[in-house]
């Protein structure tokens, strides 16, 4: 049966992002997980009405680098506290002269570059493989774009997002390559987040901040940590007056997913019954609780 209760937007803060204005009811949630501990407690409360689940990727500080991030600890925090919307806000550099710093592009497509990074809840004794074809929730991504037209951000609806493994900045030729490629911006966190928020059945979608010309562009100083703090400081600003803006329009949903966020796992798990290994369905409870809860 489709998941058609009541949204719950999670917000995952990037760069800059740490706390959300106007949260009322507040209260700093520690989750326990059977993946490990996420980056941070998650603030829980309400914004206008809406219920609201609040996780710092990097943790308060931004304690935690990219390729240490808790990816499934994450997800899996958000989901038992009941998020059913997922709204990631990530700096990025641009990879296109007309995506100066300050843009927002709401990104529909990523390449994921990433390799150390655990990348499924899913394995050996329970295997699934969930549709990928289109890694964001159109949807969701048509109200954000909404929000930035009320707010008059500069923003690009759709673009390509290349994540790497980082730390490190990318070298000119990297970052000729991918351009090469066509991809719009590049980032170091949203894979394999937008993959484990598919198998949690959970709607995502990115907002990318853009921090920098990375370092392929001739005219601008390649990309360093000041010259994105600065931009960041003011990106965050306008990222808090998105996530304002979002919140009341998340509530108006009819039912589950059009998209099938919400059911992604309905014809993904590959395992029969007979060969379900009883730990793996009980570390992941919370994820396949929908589609095995009679079966598990």
């Amino acid at each position: 049966m489709a998941d058609d209760k009541a949204a719950v937007l999670g917000v995952i803060g990037g760069s800059g992002v740490y706390d959300i204005d106007g949260l009322e009811n507040t209260r700093w949630v520690k989750v326990e997980t059977p993946f490990g501990d996420p980056s941070d407690e998650l603030l829980t409360g309400e914004l206008h009405g809406q219920k609201l689940v609040f996780l710092p990727r990097h943790g308060r500080g931004h304690r935690i680098p990219p390729s240490e991030l808790n990816f499934r600890a994450n997800i899996h925090a958000l989901k038992q506290l009941g998020v059913t919307e997922i709204l990631s806000v990530s700096a990025v550099g641009s990879l296109k002269e007309h995506l100066p710093p300050g843009t927002f592009v709401v990104i529909d497509q990523f390449i994921d570059r990433t390799f150390a990074r655990d990348k499924s809840f899913f394995g050996t004794g329970l295997v699934a493989h969930v549709g990928l074809g289109h890694p964001v929730c159109n949807r969701l991504g048509d109200l954000i774009e909404e929000a930035l037209q009320e707010l008059r951000v500069p923003h690009q609806r759709r673009g390509t997002y290349m994540v790497m493994e980082g730390p490190q900045f990318s070298t000119i030729a990297e970052s000729e390559l991918y351009r090469s490629w066509g991809c719009d911006v590049i980032g170091m966190t949203n894979m394999p987040e937008a993959k484990l928020a598919r198998e949690a059945e959970i709607c995502y979608a990115t907002v990318a901040m853009v921090t920098d010309f990375d370092c392929w562009h001739t005219e601008h100083a390649h990309v360093s940590v000041d010259a994105v703090i600065k931009v960041v400081v003011a990106n965050a600003d306008t990222a808090r007056s998105l996530v304002a803006t979002l919140a009341p329009k998340i509530a108006v949903r009819d039912g589950a997913c059009a998209q099938g966020c919400h059911t992604a796992l309905d014809n993904a798990i590959m395992t029969a019954p007979s060969h379900r290994d009883p730990a793996m369905l009980a570390k992941l409870d919370v994820i396949v609780k929908r589609t095995l809860g009679a079966s598990a």
